[in-house]
């Protein structure tokens, strides 16, 4: 596998052919190849740039379900299902008094960017649109997957057998957010290079584009065993016995 960062984008403004500006730039692509995309330089091009004084109303009209809080920090569901810090909304990298909001769909943005990189190139090609999130038992942040088209983002191997021929009951690599992690190391947060092109994983790429994308990583919440944070169990816990009659 190599991966290697898309050099020379300029800065990303609402109305940009984000498809043309990558393919321009991004060499002789093969088949197979999978693009990493920032989250950030689709939300400019799709306008998702808001004035925001408060950036803690945006996260507010963004969510749909507050997880858990801790002093200021609010880990919340977006409207399309995503637990995260703050609903992604972001301050960096754009201009002062304004937020960059999540696309509103990563997953038709995904199929959009591939679609036309596809008929551009004439190839099979894989698109992730990428986020940086936290993660429960762990410091520090990674990206993740949060759209995709053209590819498979989990990699079901439950009924296959291991090397010693045990049945695997519950292994499904998270391909799509595996090659996000990957993508990030040459990315990086501040080189302006927001697309990375990761080749020799051909293997996950489809031959049709999934409308399912990045979803089949998203947990319900009935599976979820952590859907709410330690505080906001303890007081569903409170009211809960104060209804039923409780001390």
């Amino acid at each position: 596998m190599t991966v290697w960062a898309v050099e020379g984008l300029p800065e990303i403004h609402p109305g940009d052919d984000l498809a043309q500006l990558i393919a321009d730039r991004a060499g002789e692509l093969q088949d197979g190849d999978i693009l990493a995309v920032t989250s950030k330089i689709v939300s400019k091009a799709e306008g998702r740039i808001v004035q925001a004084a408060d950036r803690e109303d945006a996260i507010t009209a963004e969510a749909v379900r507050i997880v858990a809080t801790r002093g200021t920090t609010r880990i919340v569901q977006n409207r399309w299902g995503q637990v995260m810090a703050a609903a992604g909304v972001d301050a960096s990298n754009t201009d002062d008094g304004t937020v960059l909001l999540l696309p509103e769909d990563p997953d038709a943005s995904a199929r959009a960017l591939c679609a036309a990189l596809r008929e551009r190139f004439g190839i099979r090609l894989g698109v992730l649109i990428t986020d940086t999130f936290g993660r429960p038992w762990r410091d520090g942040q990674t990206d993740v997957a949060i759209g995709a088209a053209g590819l498979r983002v989990l990699d079901d191997l439950r009924g296959t057998r291991d090397a010693s021929g045990h049945e695997l009951a519950v292994t499904q690599p998270a391909v799509g957010d595996e090659i996000a992690a990957a993508a990030d190391l040459v990315k990086g947060k501040a080189n302006g290079t927001p697309v990375a092109v990761v080749r020799g994983l051909g293997r996950y790429v489809t031959e049709g584009i999934d409308p399912h994308g990045a979803q089949a990583l998203i947990r319900s919440a009935d599976t979820d065993m952590f859907r709410v944070g330690s505080t906001e169990a303890w007081d569903e816990g409170y009211r809960a016995g104060l209804e039923a009659g409780g001390p």
